[in-house]
């Protein structure tokens, strides 16, 4: 029987997410095609007759701005740390990015021993493969520049350890795309006893579990309108006898922002509701019905308190 920790990062919008929901075989991360989409780190479980992954879906490295965008890509960097096997997710749809050669910069630097890279988004049009592949020889090279350039010039030249990846082809969005990455991970997985129950997917804490599914329907319906300045936090849940009522407050910046939050005759709210409700139910095994109050708090993604009520882990500094 196998048992690993795997850290699943890379650059925001990457398909993280997706892949996480692939592997688990259920829905435990939200999907959207607006970027930094997971704010939090969420634990997939994978039950596979070879043993147990537990998978840490985590935020996209971006570009930060503000200090929740601070406190993701530190979550995110975090992630790459104490993990049996580090996965790096690279949209390989697109030619390399900014943060996929910082992503490259950080695994030569930190040199991790079970280390895949999955080139995701293999069943598009346009696939970059050659492009990752020539950026991470590229990246080596200047790591191993650097280390010359601190070491003293009477210095022992010791070599470096090796940093050799495997390459996986993904595919997150169709049925089998993944099957070759799970290979892969549980190839690297070592022996070990599950560290998980066997009859669950997630050991996500359910008031952020619900708190995501509410986010991820507003920006099926907002789209890029005001995305990044949308914060939920769920309030209350009040179980009576086969139903869950769910108080929520949704976050906004501005006063301008409340009303297209809300959608004329109140058309976004109750989309959201109806979009939410069936799936929370489903997930939870009991009916769920959703009270949702719009809020005009400015400055909420600096504000310690809604951070940390929002499930937001990191320092402020």
């Amino acid at each position: 029987m196998k048992s690993a920790v795997i850290g699943v990062v890379g650059r925001t919008n990457a398909g993280k997410s997706t892949i996480v929901n692939r592997l688990v075989g259920e829905k435990v991360s939200i999907v959207s095609p607006v970027e930094q989409t997971t704010r939090n780190t969420i634990r997939g479980i994978v039950a596979d007759p070879r043993g147990q992954l537990v998978l840490l879906d985590t935020p996209g490295l971006h570009k930060a701005v503000g200090p929740l965008g601070r406190i993701l890509n530190g979550m995110a960097r975090a992630s790459s740390a104490g993990v049996d096997v580090l996965l790096v997710v690279f949209d390989a749809s697109r030619e390399p990015q900014l943060e996929d050669g910082g992503w490259m910069a950080r695994v030569a630097k930190e040199r991790p021993e079970k280390l895949v890279f999955a080139l995701n988004k293999c069943d598009r049009k346009t696939f970059r493969e050659q492009e990752f592949r020539d950026l991470w020889v590229k990246t080596l090279e200047e790591s191993a520049e650097k280390l010359r350039e601190r070491r003293a010039p009477d210095a022992p030249g010791e070599p470096l350890p090796p940093c050799e990846p495997v390459w996986v082809k993904s595919a997150a969005v169709r049925p089998d795309g993944c099957r070759d990455l799970l290979d892969a991970l549980f190839e690297f997985a070592p022996e070990g006893e599950p560290l998980f129950p066997e009859d669950i997917v997630t050991d996500y804490p359910r008031k952020l579990a619900i708190a995501d599914t509410i986010r991820e329907k507003f920006l099926s319906r907002l789209h890029d309108e005001i995305p990044h300045e949308l914060g939920i936090a769920v309030r209350d849940i009040v179980e009576k006898r086969g139903l869950w009522e769910v108080s929520a407050d949704v976050y906004v910046n501005r006063p301008s922002q409340k009303g297209i939050v809300i959608g004329q005759g109140a058309s976004n709210l109750r989309y959201v509701r109806h979009a939410a409700e069936p799936e929370l139910s489903e997930a939870f095994g009991v009916k769920v019905r959703l009270e949702l109050w719009v809020k005009v708090e400015p400055g909420w993604m600096k504000n310690g308190r809604l951070l940390a009520e929002m499930g937001y882990a990191g320092s402020l500094q």
